[in-house]
């Protein structure tokens, strides 16, 4: 729950472990969570989110400092560390828990998040249209232990290696100024 100082973002975009070692990154990010947003079944596992059955998409939950990162600036990162132009896929994994969305908190985050992707859209960066969902938070399920922090306990498998790591790289090349010292 956050502080009266804090507010809570939740996104999806793709795998939960790559947006988890990227936005654990950010200097504002009080803390990040994977977990699962979207469906229609009570306290998902993991296994029954893979299958494509439940509605639900990996997410993450951040806690963090309005006064020392906006939502908007949030929003900037997220929509460069993954493609919100393929629908229900990121890379090589597909299906609908690895869509592109935007879990809403408040009216506030639903304005910000539709202004974003307007001036995504207007910018011309994509050739495809931006598939973004933008929907009301309902609940948010954290996932099971063994994938809270998995970059940080895993940094050496190869899916860590090969996927995640470029992300983590090239938030540090774009972002230098906004990590943790």
């Amino acid at each position: 729950m956050p502080s009266n100082q804090t507010e809570l973002a939740t996104l999806a975009g793709g795998c939960f472990w790559c947006l988890e070692a990227v936005f654990t990154q950010l200097r504002g990010v009080e803390s990040v969570a994977s977990g699962y947003a979207g469906g229609n079944l009570p306290n998902p596992s993991y296994e029954l989110v893979c299958s494509g059955t439940t509605g639900h998409a990996e997410v993450v939950q951040l806690e963090f400092d309005p006064a020392v990162v906006s939502y908007q600036d949030l929003l900037q990162v997220f929509f460069t560390m993954h493609d919100p132009t393929t629908l229900n896929r990121q890379g090589a994994d597909v299906g609908t828990q690895y869509r592109s969305a935007i879990f809403y908190h408040s009216e506030a985050q639903e304005a910000a998040a539709k202004q974003v992707v307007e001036e995504l859209t207007a910018s011309g960066l994509w050739e495809d249209p931006v598939v973004t969902e933008l929907v009301p938070l309902d609940t948010f399920y954290p996932a099971e232990a063994d994938h809270q922090e998995y970059y940080e306990r895993n940094s050496t498998q190869s899916y860590c290696q090969a996927v995640i790591a470029p992300k983590v790289a090239k938030l540090r090349r774009q972002y230098l100024d906004r990590l943790k010292q």
